[in-house]
């Protein structure tokens, strides 16, 4: 059982696909392969946190010398899926990644070839830079980690005097962005980046997809600030995005970005109505790509978000907040002695309707009892191994955190006119990082030519 489950995280199959090759139980020396409860309750009961742990650790270890080595082996999942959790929490000062040169230079040119084009700053057509230079110095003091004014001066040591704007005409060019204009300019170089990637690799489609907020901190004056957020906290303030990510098997790639204004003590802003929020994500990355399931976690968890993709036609898998009618449901699973049910249920909006479910699964956090929403139909048998995709969702956390430390130039300026523009031509820098997320996990070709 043991070669079992390494076997599982090496490949990434399900319990369900795995039931489907006997011919292996001679390879893991058992009678039979068992069936999906046994596999289950193996995992849970028979192996404690410490072999579990191992399993995963071995098996990842397997994965990475794969890769690493280049050999040729298609069932083995890919190499991003198996970061180590230890990475996820360092901090992340010793976490930031230390691109060489050539690394630099590489990702640079291959967004400036595909990436930085949609990109319009609307200035003059008779100015000293063009927005492409403006586009490489944001890139290079986001991969080198620095400020604008050192960053620019190291720029210049490496491509020469006149070849970047001054670090003061860096953040003079970034204030006159228009983040509207930003945004459609990110759609286009999403389509772009996707249109190149097809063409180098099999893009597995249609596609899951995961939602989910992320803050940038914000530290200075919150008065007049609409597009400021009280953080989960109560004490800090942050500019937050929502993003729409592919995940699984796929290209971990950001498909769309949406800036998140909630209310707050200092605005006037309407409370935040995250189904339309969700409803401009996902329209906008089926512009690019079929979608099948959306992964979202528990803040999107309303019958409004339910309905919203169900009006988008596609599949969804939220875990659910656990209130008193949930409690009863696994206190009255709990007396009967099962780990496992299904509860079907229906939404009633003002933007429709539609059958749903509510599944409820051995939480995978530890003991206990988690529930999740769906608009599929899922038996009991398989309920447990259906939520287990939800763990796909750990990508979009990954990529937030190269983004932010790998690719976000520091600034110490509490001009809103930086910071919101700043983040948001990080969408310019995320296309900048998903070519060097692609070039690290698919298309090394890339940077041999």
């Amino acid at each position: 059982m043991l070669k079992l489950f390494v076997y599982l995280e090496i490949t990434g199959d399900s319990y369900r696909s795995l039931t489907r090759h006997p011919e292996l139980a001679d390879v893991f020396g058992l009678d039979q392969i068992p069936n999906e409860s046994v596999i289950s309750r193996t995992w849970r009961n028979r192996f404690d946190d410490d072999v579990r742990g191992y399993v995963t650790a071995s098996a990842h270890c397997v994965v990475k010398e794969i890769h690493n080595e280049n050999h040729s082996v298609p069932e083995v999942r890919p190499l991003e899926e198996v970061k180590q959790s230890s990475e996820e929490t360092t901090d992340s000062a010793e976490n930031t990644t230390e691109f060489s040169d050539e690394e630099i230079y590489r990702t640079t040119r291959l967004a400036r070839e595909h990436g930085f084009g949609p990109f319009d700053s609307e200035r003059a057509q008779n100015t000293t830079y063009d927005d492409t230079r403006f586009f490489e110095l944001q890139t290079f003091i986001g991969m080198v980690g620095c400020g604008t004014p050192q960053g620019a001066a190291r720029f210049k040591f490496r491509r020469g005097k006149e070849y970047d704007p001054h670090g003061d005409t860096h953040l003079r060019a970034v204030k006159q962005f228009d983040p509207e204009r930003l945004l459609d300019g990110f759609q286009q170089a999403t389509g772009q980046l996707l249109s190149v990637l097809q063409s180098e690799s099999s893009f597995r489609r249609p596609v899951t997809v995961a939602i989910d907020i992320t803050t940038i901190r914000y530290f200075g004056n919150v008065e007049g600030m609409p597009m400021v957020s009280g953080t989960k906290d109560g004490v800090g303030r942050a500019f937050k995005f929502a993003t729409l990510s592919i995940v699984g098997w796929n290209i971990p790639l950001i498909l769309a970005v949406e800036p998140v204004r909630e209310s707050s003590s200092w605005d006037e802003n309407p409370p935040n109505r995250v189904h339309r929020v969700v409803r401009r994500l996902v329209r906008r990355a089926q512009e690019h790509v079929p979608i099948e399931m959306v992964l979202c976690d528990r803040e999107f968890d309303s019958k409004a978000v339910y309905q919203t993709l169900s009006n988008l036609d596609v599949n969804y898998l939220i875990p659910k907040r656990i209130h008193s009618a949930e409690r009863e449901n696994i206190e009255t699973m709990d007396e009967d002695g099962q780990e496992v049910a299904v509860e079907s249920a229906s939404v009633h909006v003002e933007q429709g309707s539609h059958t749903m479910q509510f599944l409820y699964v051995p939480s995978t956090k530890g003991d206990g009892t988690a529930v999740f929403a769906t608009n599929l139909s899922v038996s009991p048998k398989e309920s447990d191994t259906f939520c287990r995709r939800y763990s796909r969702r750990w990508q979009i956390e990954n990529e937030y955190k190269s983004i932010k430390n790998d690719f976000l130039a520091k600034t110490s300026s509490k001009d809103y006119r930086i910071l919101p523009n700043a983040t948001v031509l990080l969408c310019v820098c995320g296309a900048t990082a998903q070519y060097l997320s692609a070039y690290r996990f698919l298309v090394k070709s890339w940077c041999r030519r």
